[in-house]
């Protein structure tokens, strides 16, 4: 039987096939009870029942919508469907993505990607940071640790990525700002650059050609697993030697 290690917390599960999913399993694997977090029930529901027909141990926490007081509601939810247990790693999956030239963008367009990819990241990072601190340190001397999931607008803008670069330049910076202030705190947060294209479902309708190529060549798209793995990597490393920032990419990458 797997070591339990307390609650893993993932925010933007998905559909099931992405990154978020893929964390929920491999964290339940490694022997954490898993809290899903999406503003849809069905899919993480169906993600906690597969997680505890493996073995696992998972709940499913439905958002009406991302926003301060419900992340805060659902934090408290968490503590209180496993008082006994610590939430010790956590995981801001969520993102918006909008792609349109720059004049073609609403201001409701803005206010929405400012909100999920910003605003609500920094009320998850409190609710995550406030979970941790008064916690005794683990057998790797953390108390904690806060992922965050960033991609290639992170660094980098492109012709119609001004606000979805906006949001993730501005998710990144806070990522950096956590890691210096709370890393005296033994907290330990992580930004992951995902440098291509991850596949899931999402793609058999976007680009059903290359999604069935993909399926077959590794070297050209990012694993949801390999990232899952990456994380789980992140969340065990000890206080000697803590990485910030991951860029994850596949090896024919060519953005």
């Amino acid at each position: 039987m797997a070591v339990k290690r307390g609650i893993f917390v993932v925010a933007g599960y998905g559909n099931g096939t992405g990154t978020g999913s893929a964390s929920a399993e491999v964290f339940a694997k490694a022997g954490y009870k898993v809290a899903l977090i999406a503003r849809g029930a069905d899919h993480i529901e169906k993600g906690a029942k597969k997680i505890i027909q493996d073995g696992g141990e998972a709940k499913a926490f439905p958002l009406q919508s991302y926003d301060s007081a419900s992340v805060h509601s659902v934090f408290e939810s968490i503590k209180a469907h496993w008082p006994d247990e610590a939430i010790r790693v956590t995981l801001y999956n969520a993102a918006q993505g909008i792609w349109k030239p720059f004049l073609e963008i609403t201001p409701e367009e803005w206010d929405t990607t400012a909100n999920i990819n910003l605003t609500t990241a920094a009320a998850f990072a409190r609710e995550s940071i406030l979970s941790f601190k008064d916690l005794p340190l683990n057998e790797l001397g953390k108390r904690g640790t806060l992922l965050f999931t960033g991609a290639t607008a992170s660094i980098r803008g492109n012709k119609t990525t001004s606000a979805f670069s906006a949001g993730k330049f501005a998710l990144r910076s806070l990522s950096q700002s956590l890691s210096k202030e709370f890393g005296k705190q033994n907290i330990h947060v992580a930004h992951a650059v995902i440098d291509g294209a991850i596949i899931t479902d999402m793609w058999k309708d976007r680009a059903p050609g290359k999604y069935e190529e993909w399926q077959q060549n590794l070297d050209g798209r990012l694993s949801p697993e390999s990232i899952a793995n990456s994380y789980l990597y992140l969340a065990h490393q000890d206080r000697s030697a803590w990485t910030w920032e991951l860029d994850l990419r596949p090896a024919h990458e060519n953005w």
